[in-house]
């Protein structure tokens, strides 16, 4: 009797194990299918059906949704009369918030107006939403347009030299996120934005996390390197946002080229990769199965290879001049927008070319601005621009000692020419959407 009841008890032991070792495997895959990443969409139109079918497609897969249309973000009323605007209409922006939220997706939320016309608007979203509503994407491009100087875009207009054009900058900037803010209930908002050049004045400026932009004729590794250095001396996150290819249909790159873009960017160790999703005219979205299927594809990916750590001292950084604001576009890119180039941008293109062929990933981009003496913020070797570059010093009335011609130019930087569009076609009103917006008597 007591070997039949030993016998049972064991077999009941092993059924418990059984079952135990089941229910880990399930909590296991459970705690698998959310990565230690943001992934996700950014849409700029205003069709909430559609917004809607696209959340209820990718909700499985991505865990980051970007309401990136004033139309919905921003719904004004004006008054008929006088066109003045008296106030906001948030159902739309609230509808969207909750949709997101119920499918379990984190988001954030554009703005490029300063008002919410309830002030506890923001405060009442995050009792609501939680950790889920992550902050507000406030303006776009702002360094990028800063150097391609586009109209009612520029932040700096004229400066004295190169100390003063960052100085103003940063100060301008950071004035325009304060005054945003105040009209706010509470200031304990996380900004984040997106951008294709400056990323480390964008930072000083305030910013929380930037997103560096993969897109156009542009080295990805390139802008990986501002953007990640930036954000590693200055204790910030950083992403990417994989934006157009083409300026007419079908404007993104094909499924197979996005999915080596996510790879690249989760390789490198982007904390937030998204997808910008909508057409010329902010009416429809872009992505098509292929592209959803690349999205699906990389979060099966990110769940079978987990990162290691981003370990810094892995790490070399190429330390550029201080507030020297340069495009990096190829050689005859602006500095800050305001200046031509000179010989020292010719030879930062060339040695910045250089490093990346040799340090591949591994490489960061820093400046001089604010160092602390001694320090190697955590990099394994910091490479300064005196070590690489002839040029004495920058100065903002420096020119080239002699003609370059075009063809010589590019062959020796046209590995970090980042964007080979005009800028005028390139600058994307993205955003500025307010076909829906309600007029009111």
């Amino acid at each position: 009797m007591r070997l039949k009841r030993l016998g049972i008890l064991l077999v009941s032991l092993l059924i418990a194990q059984v079952f135990l070792n089941y229910s880990s495997l399930i909590n296991a895959h459970a705690e698998q299918k959310t990565p230690d990443i943001f992934i996700g969409i950014d849409v700029a139109y205003e069709n909430l059906t559609e917004i809607k079918k696209l959340i209820d497609k990718v909700s499985s897969y991505t865990n980051l949704f970007i309401i990136g249309c004033t139309g919905i973000t921003q719904d004004l009323i004006r008054n008929a009369t006088s066109d003045r605007i008296i106030g906001e209409n948030l159902t739309k922006l609230e509808e969207i918030c909750q949709y997101a939220y119920d499918k379990g997706m984190s988001f954030m939320i554009y703005r490029d107006l300063p008002y919410f016309s309830n002030r506890t608007w923001p405060e009442n979203a995050r009792t609501r939403w939680g950790d889920k509503f992550l902050g507000f994407y406030f303006l776009d491009e702002i360094g990028g347009r800063q150097l391609d100087r586009a109209e009612n875009w520029t932040t700096v207009t004229q400066a004295d030299n190169y100390t003063h054009a960052s100085s103003r900058f940063v100060e301008n900037v950071s004035m325009y996120m304060d005054w945003y803010l105040s009209f706010h209930s509470s200031r304990d908002f996380r900004l984040f934005t997106s951008d294709y050049a400056l990323y480390w004045f964008d930072y000083k400026s305030g910013y929380d996390a930037l997103l560096a932009q993969f897109g156009w004729n542009y080295s990805r590794q390139l802008n990986i390197a501002l953007c990640r250095g930036a954000a590693a001396v200055q204790n910030k996150d950083w992403g990417v946002m994989i934006t157009w290819t083409y300026t007419e249909p079908p404007y993104i790159e094909s499924g197979e080229e996005l999915y080596k873009d996510l790879i690249l960017a989760y390789e490198n160790n982007a904390e937030y990769i998204a997808v910008f999703d909508s057409n010329e005219n902010y009416t429809q979205g872009i992505l098509k199965e292929e592209h959803l299927d690349a999205l699906k594809q990389f979060w099966q990916y990110v769940q079978d290879n987990p990162r290691k750590g981003d370990e810094i001292g892995d790490r070399v950084a190429y330390v550029l001049p201080k507030d020297y604001g340069y495009g990096f576009r190829g050689p005859n890119d602006k500095i800050w927008g305001l200046w031509e180039a000179d010989t020292l941008s010719y030879n930062l293109s060339v040695s910045v070319n250089s490093l990346l062929e040799e340090y591949e990933t591994k490489l960061d981009i820093i400046y001089e601005n604010g160092f602390e003496p001694n320090s190697t913020y955590g990099y394994n070797r910091l490479i300064s621009w005196n070590s690489t570059s002839p040029s004495s010093s920058p100065s903002p009335s420096q020119q080239p000692t002699s003609p370059l011609t075009m063809d010589c130019a590019y062959a020796m930087a046209a590995g970090v020419a980042t964007t080979a569009v005009v800028a005028a076609v390139v600058l994307k009103k993205r955003r500025q959407n307010y076909v829906g917006a309600h007029v009111s008597s």
